[in-house]
């Protein structure tokens, strides 16, 4: 962990260094304190408070599991600009507004930004009273709107300015943040082998003078230690009041590449503008240097080296904040997705913080970004020129904003669309993967689909992803397995993976007789099922080359109105952690066994404290050769396993408390995990709450059925004497059992106890 710290505060510095040099260059100031908000609720209220960024009002209400409030909320601000930066150009940058944004300084109207994940930039420079006070005003909305991708999904839409805002100041000729609120700076691989790597970097220079400007292009490449590596100076003319393209290519000998999470080095790149000896603007952006492919028989190469891609899928909010992330959450959920082994992401199924997916460089993580085209077969496409305007622009504003990222090796452009005959999506799926290759042709272009195998949809993007619940909404999951065979065979060339499976678990709800559970609207998902099912399908994927990743659906629980399901209203319960990123589930250990060789044992339920079965099944996860089980100091014996999973079977519990330990040794260190059972027998109390539970709502239809039968039969001309008297006994015995069971029906009414209320059928 120390090491990715530092790793992280070195990319990080990388990113920022320049940005705030005293008097010199650009200068970043946060303008996150101290917003007024007025909106409203979905209970009708009017809010009206002070709040920081970043902030949304559907924290609350959103995970309440009841239909949470879309419409408008206003924010503004009394922003005080410094004399000091008269005769600069100032920008605005949000980083993420969700739905619409409408953009007011001194009254005057910048712009509107339609689509809530991207961040864009308004310039001020003439609008802003430079020594005096401005009066900023952001008017929000998160509606629903048939223009703007999402048009649904199986997630929330919150509303708010969720994301930080800045202020940018910098020189009347600058490296520009306009080119869809871009770096300004594009780093491309043109080629990459561990002797030689071949970069071009683009620079988008602005000139905001009313003069024309010849200023000098000074780009410079440094390793990890502050080393320049290699250098690229030009000239170049703008004209008054526009923009130039400069690009400048370079070599270097013998790099260090950027190999994921067994080594994820970075370089930097720092293009500076200079008028003579004087800087005017400084920007400096993140290279990691790698080439990738995908074999539709191998899978994934990175540098020329097979990598299993084992991932897992992210939302982006949390319990309390909703989608308003801080640094430090964004933090902790890394450190919990690496702590798990994971080397590959979906970010799904928007564009994630820039803060994110500058943790994913740092942290040797393979990236698949996406856009909110989603179906989730809800719906999902417009057929109108708006709504595909909005679809390349969010699309644009993806890739460009995140160009320079080395973790980013997918473009996602679809998640579950549907494909009618009408309104069919086919043609802008056809388009967006174009205009993608167009942006960036150095990266693969990839898709979601949950349509049958031979739709048409399925063979547009470069390579492509499943979304597949074997086991959860229908089948088994080792039907995963059969069904990617048969795909496989029937279509060779297709490059395949797995980009969404899981099942829900939730932390209080426990069995030992485990049954599948209803995946929709049901209350009970307990934990032991969501473990066994991706036991399975792990299984499944890890067995076939050919999938060239998986990705969990879900890294963490997340919040989803519509949702009453497990035990939390308004969550989907698939995460392997949960909302509040407190609890990681056993399933999470599962992977943790196979993808972190970390030395680790992990006994199962361990949440399951209570027990009402005096024999139990005890489940260990570990990557050690060999586990052995203690149960109140007593050792059941040493077992190996092929798969990580230890059983042992029948094992007897004491009356009270159980230690249950499981102990492991790689050389002469032992590793061991360790939990408190508690069994206590009842005796006839047990029988009695377990005929209550199950048998009562039977017994009483099987008596009521029973009864008269019996009687014909006791007391019929056609049965035989012998036959007669059994009927008889059986008759009177039934008779008597019903009598004194409805006796103590009806005294108990006198209690206002119901026997029947405690029945779980």
């Amino acid at each position: 962990m120390k090491e990715f710290t530092n790793k992280l505060l070195l990319g990080l510095m990388l990113i920022t260094v320049g940005l705030r040099l005293a008097g010199q260059t650009r200068c970043i100031v946060p303008i996150n304190d101290d917003w007024l908000f007025k909106g409203s609720s979905i209970h009708g209220d009017s809010i009206r408070e002070t709040v920081n960024l970043p902030h949304t009002w559907n924290a609350k209400d959103a995970q309440a599991g009841i239909e949470y409030y879309r419409g408008t909320g206003v924010y503004s601000k009394n922003l005080l600009i410094d004399g000091k930066y008269s005769g600069k150009r100032l920008f605005l940058k949000f980083e993420g507004v969700h739905t619409v944004a409408d953009v007011y300084l001194n009254g005057i109207h910048l712009g509107q930004h339609r689509g809530g994940y991207s961040a864009f930039v308004y310039e001020i420079t003439g609008q802003a009273r430079v020594g005096g006070n401005n009066f900023l005003v952001v008017r929000v909305d998160n509606l629903k709107h048939e223009d703007i991708l999402p048009l649904g999904g199986d997630f929330n839409q919150y509303g708010g300015i969720y994301r930080p805002v800045s202020l940018l100041i910098t020189d009347q000729v600058c490296v520009s943040p306009l080119d869809y609120s871009s770096p300004g700076v594009y780093i491309k691989q043109k080629k990459v082998t561990e002797k030689e790597a071949e970069i071009e970097v683009l620079s988008i220079v602005s000139n905001g003078a009313s003069t024309e400007k010849t200023i000098t292009i000074q780009t410079s490449v440094f390793d990890g230690s502050g080393l320049s590596v290699a250098s690229q100076s030009s000239n170049v003319v703008i004209a008054a009041g526009k923009a130039s393209e400069a690009r400048q290519s370079m070599n270097i000998s013998n790099p260090k590449l950027w190999n994921g999470r067994k080594s994820p080095s970075l370089y930097s790149v720092k293009v500076q503008l200079l008028s003579g000896s004087s800087l005017l603007d400084e920007v400096v952006q993140p290279l990691g240097l790698r080439s990738f492919y995908v074999d539709p028989e191998k899978g994934f190469f990175l540098n020329n080296n097979h990598l299993k891609l084992q991932g897992v899928s992210r939302h982006q909010d949390k319990k309390d904040k909703g989608s308003a992330l801080t640094e430090e959450d964004h933090r902790t959920d890394m450190q919990l997705i690496r702590e798990m082994g994971v080397n590959s992401l979906r970010l799904a199924h928007y564009q994630q913080s820039g803060y994110f997916y500058s943790l994913c460089d740092t942290a040797g993580m393979v990236v698949w970004a996406e856009i909110p085209f989603v179906g989730s077969m809800l719906g999902g496409y417009t057929n109108s020129p708006e709504f595909r305007e909005n679809g390349k622009q969010q699309l644009r504003e993806l890739i460009r904003q995140n160009y320079n990222h080395p973790s980013i090796c997918f473009w996602g452009v679809y998640n579950e669309l549907s494909n009618p005959k009408k309104d069919s999506p086919t043609s802008f799926v056809k388009e967006l993967t174009a205009l993608a290759k167009a942006e960036d042709p150095g990266r693969l272009i990839t898709s979601a689909s949950l349509l049958p195998d031979g739709d048409e949809l399925n063979f547009i993007t470069e390579v492509v992803a499943w979304n597949k619940y074997f086991g959860w909404y229908y089948g088994a999951p080792d039907k995963l397995g059969t069904w990617a065979d048969q795909l496989h065979k029937k279509y060779p060339q297709l490059r395949l993976a797995i980009s969404e499976y899981g099942a829900g678990a939730g932390i209080t709800q426990h069995e030992e007789k485990m049954r599948r559970p209803f995946p929709l609207n049901h209350p009970w998902h307990p934990e032991e099922y969501q473990a066994y099912y991706h036991e399975r399908s792990w299984k499944a994927i890890s067995e076939r080359p050919y999938i060239w990743g998986c990705y969990v659906w879900n890294m963490f629980d997340f919040s989803v109105d519509f949702r009453i399901e497990g035990d939390t209203p308004g969550m989907n319960d698939k995460g392997l952690v949960t909302y509040d990123r407190k609890t990681k589930k056993d399933a999470f250990y599962l992977y943790k066994v196979n993808w972190n060789e970390e030395p680790m044992v992990h006994i199962n339920d361990q949440r399951f404290i209570h027990r009402e079965a005096e024999k139990v099944g005890v489940k260990v996860y570990s990557n050690l050769d060999a586990v052995e089980l203690f149960v109140n100091d007593h050792s059941l014996g040493i077992l190996k396993s092929p798969d990580k999973i230890f059983i042992w079977k029948e094992v007897k519990l004491a009356s009270g408390n159980n230690r249950i330990k499981a102990v492991g040794k790689i050389g002469d260190k032992t590793i061991q995990d360790q939990c408190i059972w508690v069994y206590k027998s009842y005796g006839w109390i047990n029988l009695l709450i377990w005929f209550l539970r199950y048998g009562i709502i039977p017994f009483c239809l099987i008596t009521v059925i029973a009864i008269p039968v019996l009687f014909r039969k006791a007391f019929g001309k056609r049965e035989k004497d012998r036959l007669k008297i059994l009927y008889r006994i059986l008759f009177f015995i039934l008779t008597i059992v019903f009598i004194l069971l409805l006796a103590v029906f009806l005294f108990g009414l006198k209690y206002d106890v119901n026997l029947f209320d405690y029945s779980l059928l």
